[in-house]
């Protein structure tokens, strides 16, 4: 994506994961875009209420606060807040999170390919 698309776009991503070695990951597979990061759900929420992002991006366990809970104070302060799950274990969390009003979830280990289909999907849905 152009830089100038980027900015003209406005829409920021917000990940949230207390894996730094995932962050960086994410850092670079998206670097396209305008992304901000979060480590735990507590700052996840303060980043999400100053920034309002267009996407979300979040492992569902974190310190502080997990996933789904943190979906749902989001929710809480944007009903239509966009959040993806990201998991090592989508069969066993995934539904939870959707149930707790997550738009969709990735599992762990994914390529850039895939994650970038469905950043796309939600950022661009027309």
């Amino acid at each position: 994506m152009k830089e100038e698309n980027r900015l003209q776009n406005n829409k920021r991503i917000l990940i949230v994961d207390h894996d730094t070695g995932v962050l960086d990951i994410l850092r670079l597979m998206l670097s396209d875009y305008d992304c901000i990061f979060a480590t735990d759900g507590e700052e996840a929420i303060k980043l999400y209420s100053e920034f309002k992002p267009t996407l979300v991006i979040m492992e569902i366990m974190l310190p502080k606060m997990d996933g789904i809970e943190v979906t749902k104070r989001i929710l809480e302060i944007d009903p239509e807040a966009k959040i993806i799950g990201l998991t090592a274990f989508k069969y066993r969390w995934g539904e939870d999170l959707l149930k707790a009003g997550a738009i969709d979830v990735i599992e762990k280990p994914f390529r850039r390919d895939e994650l970038l289909k469905i950043v796309e999907k939600y950022l661009n849905p027309d």
